[in-house]
């Protein structure tokens, strides 16, 4: 039987971390990774990223996206 919660329709997800960096606002924070609507099959656990912390910049320790506060 296939699982109704991984049988959705891949192409209405976004790949993960297909981004190399991703620009945040203020307001989206605090920001995790994988960020929501990412396809859950090729994903990592989701995890905090200190952006506002390091200087405005800061990498998913699990896939090395970076996230980039903009200021």
């Amino acid at each position: 039987m296939v699982n109704p919660d991984t049988a959705a329709r891949q192409e209405d997800f976004n790949t993960p971390n297909a981004k190399a960096a991703v620009e945040v606002k203020a307001s989206d924070l605090p920001i995790h990774c994988p960020q929501q609507g990412s396809s859950l099959w090729n994903s990592h656990p989701q995890v905090y990223i200190p952006v506002e912390e390091n200087g405005g910049e800061a990498r998913c320790p699990y896939c090395g996206t970076i996230f980039k506060l903009l200021g």
